[in-house]
Parts: C-alpha cells; sequence; structure tokens
C-alpha cells in the first residue's frame, strides 16, 4: 500500500497524511489518531529511501558508545534500560535509534568524523565524556544536534545530562564521617572520562566540609569493573595505614573489592566499609549487601530524548525548552557493607 492509497482510503489529501504519519504540530490530533490507526489496520509502512531523499533525513538517531571492557562486560544494565527510554520518546515520531560502537582501537573522533560524514543520523547522543572531548567541538562545529551524556570541561553552548557524582561523593563521605571513619579511599576510573574528575573534586569539597584533609594517596584509579574493584583492595592493602573505608565509582568494582579482601581475610562490613554507585542487580546479591544509590535509567533515556529533540527544529515545538544542563538526581540505598563504626 502507498501512501496515496492511504489518503484515498482516508479521503484526506496526500499531505495531510504525510504530515500526521510524521508527527507534525499542525495536524488536529483527532486526524492524526485516525491516520495512524488506519495505517496500523491497513499495515501501510513508509517508503524509508524516499522520504529520505525528499526531506533530507534519515529519521535515525546515534547513540554513540565507546567499546571498552567495561562497557563488553557489564554495558548492557546501565544502557539497555536508558536505551528504552530513548526509544519511547522517538517511537512517537516515528525516530530510529541506532547504537553506534566504537571500538577499542578506533579514536572516537575519527570514528564520530566518519558517522557524520556518511549522513546516516540526524542526531546523536554521546556518552563517555571526557575531560576535554574534541567530539563536542566536532558536533558544535558542524551544527549537528546532539545531546551529551555526561559533561566536560569542553567549552560552548550544547545540552547535556549527567549523574549527580558530586551529590553521590557528598553524602557516602559524610555518612562514613559519621561513622567515625577520617580516612576514606575512593576508587576512580583510570582513564580520562570526566566523571572521574567530577567525582574526585566533589570528594574533595566533601572531606574539607568534614574537616578532613585531602590524601592523594587515597585516590585508587583502576578499571571500572571487577578487575579493577580486585586492584583496588590490593593497593589498599599495600598501605602503611590501610584506609576503614572505601567509595567506588562502579558497582561492579565491588565485586573484586570484596573477593580480595575475603582473600586476605578481611570482611566487608565488618572490618572495612564499603560504599558503591549504582544499584543493581549484582550489588543486591552481594554479601554483605552494598550499600549505593538508586537511579531510574529509564526516565534517565526519556530526558535524552527531549533534550535533543528540542535541538531539532522539526521537532522543537514539541519540546519548547531552554537548552538542557541537568544534573540527574541519585537516592541512597543503605545497605549492610558501610554499617561497622571504627575510629582509625
Amino acid at each position: 500500500m502507498s501512501i496515496r492509497d492511504l489518503a484515498r482510503h482516508l479521503d484526506i489529501s496526500i499531505g495531510t497524511v504525510s504530515r500526521a504519519l510524521n508527527g507534525k504540530s499542525d495536524v488536529n490530533p483527532e486526524t492524526r489518531e485516525r491516520v495512524l490507526a488506519a495505517a496500523k489496520k491497513l499495515g501501510y509502512v513508509p517508503n524509508q529511501s524516499g522520504r529520505s531523499l525528499r526531506q533530507g533525513t534519515t529519521n535515525t538517531i546515534g547513540f554513540m558508545i565507546e567499546s571498552t571492557i567495561e562497557t563488553a562486560d557489564n554495558g548492557g544494565s546501565f544502557f539497555m534500560p536508558v536505551f528504552e527510554g530513548v526509544q519511547s520518546v522517538f517511537r512517537r515520531h516515528h525516530l530510529d535509534l541506532v547504537a553506534l560502537l566504537c571500538g577499542t582501537d578506533e579514536d572516537p573522533s575519527a570514528y564520530l568524523n566518519r558517522v557524520v560524514g556518511r549522513r546516516f543520523v540526524d542526531g546523536l547522543i554521546i556518552s563517555a565524556t571526557t575531560r576535554n572531548d574534541p567530539r563536542i567541538t566536532f558536533l558544535l562545529d558542524r551544527k549537528i544536534p546532539f545531546v551529551a551524556l555526561g559533561r566536560s570541561a569542553t567549552g560552548g553552548a550544547y545540552p547535556w545530562i549527567d549523574l549527580d557524582f558530586e551529590g553521590v561523593a557528598a553524602t557516602a563521605v559524610t555518612r562514613l564521617v559519621n561513622f567515625g571513619h577520617n580516612r576514606i579511599a575512593i576508587g576512580v576510573p583510570a582513564s580520562d572520562i570526566n566523571l572521574g574528575y567530577v567525582f574526585q573534586d566533589g570528594y574533595k569539597h566533601a572531606l574539607a566540609a568534614n574537616g578532613i584533609p585531602f590524601d592523594p594517596a587515597l585516590v585508587l584509579p583502576a578499571h571500572s569493573n571487577e578487575e579493577g574493584g580486585y586492584q583496588v583492595a590490593s593497593a589498599m592493602l599495600a598501605q602503611k595505614h590501610m584506609p576503614t573505608a572505601v567509595i567506588l565509582v562502579n558497582e561492579n568494582m565491588a565485586i573484586g573489592l570484596y573477593r580480595r579482601f575475603y582473600e586476605a581475610g578481611i570482611h566487608p562490613g565488618r572490618d572495612i566499609a564499603v560504599i558503591g554507585f549504582r544499584e543493581s542487580t549484582q550489588s543486591r546479591f552481594l554479601s554483605p549487601t552494598l550499600t549505593c544509590f538508586r537511579i531510574s535509567l529509564r526516565d534517565l533515556g526519556i530526558k535524552l530524548a527531549e533534550a535533543l529533540l528540542s535541538t531539532m527544529p522539526a521537532f522543537r515545538n514539541n519540546y519548547p525548552q531552554e537548552r538542557v544542563e541537568l544534573i540527574w538526581p541519585m537516592e541512597l540505598v543503605p545497605g549492610e557493607s558501610d554499617v561497622l563504626k571504627r575510629t582509625a
């Protein structure tokens, strides 16, 4: 069935049918519902290649993810709920979402340049922003609609949403100080990803607010996975005065950290206090249960999609808002891993 057949069946113009199918705001809601219902009933499927040629668009949005050890092992538990939230918004506008996986052996900027050059997406969501991220400058210079999942020190006016790493650091440090700790380590990413810098800054401010001097020896870089957690625990055990508490920037690090401490005869929740990052299935099944933070990933995906569409002329009227610069809240979920009280 063609769009002409659908218009003839409904006895309305082809232009009205086209605008209704494309989610244009100038179509009466009742007419739009009538068109969509008929299209579904009659099995009408738009000719995507023809539409792209006519409109100069692909109706496809790319979500760029760097394929690292961490994302390969654990990325699904984070990104899949985000994808679902993003797609729930795009579905209203007949937009498709594609995951763009940049391998560890490829420069992210070169990969993005190739994606943009091939023109198979109309907009982008980028993640894993670095301290100074050339992708942001590249997209701004070419006026390509995008939203960043994560902040960066890179200048320019662009929409971004980032997790509340400062709030997590402040809550975790204050909680541990109230439990009697003053030698608190943190496990941070070993890469240049910006969240590590933001988290460390929040940690420093929280220490200062509680009257505790910053000790760089307590900042322990590692991969954000189980192996990295094992390395963090090993580094803590090697210190002359071992920290009595640790805050991890990735929840999966806790698995390796627990194992290393158990190997050394040290019990998390009894001999060492541990606070993880995001609540996950794994964190709930750790023993002792991990104190961590809850986040609505699907809602985060919805907001990312809306922030992107607000920058795109075809959808701006549907999402009239200022440029989004948003810190996404996280809620403390108390567990059993940090309840000991020590005064080291």
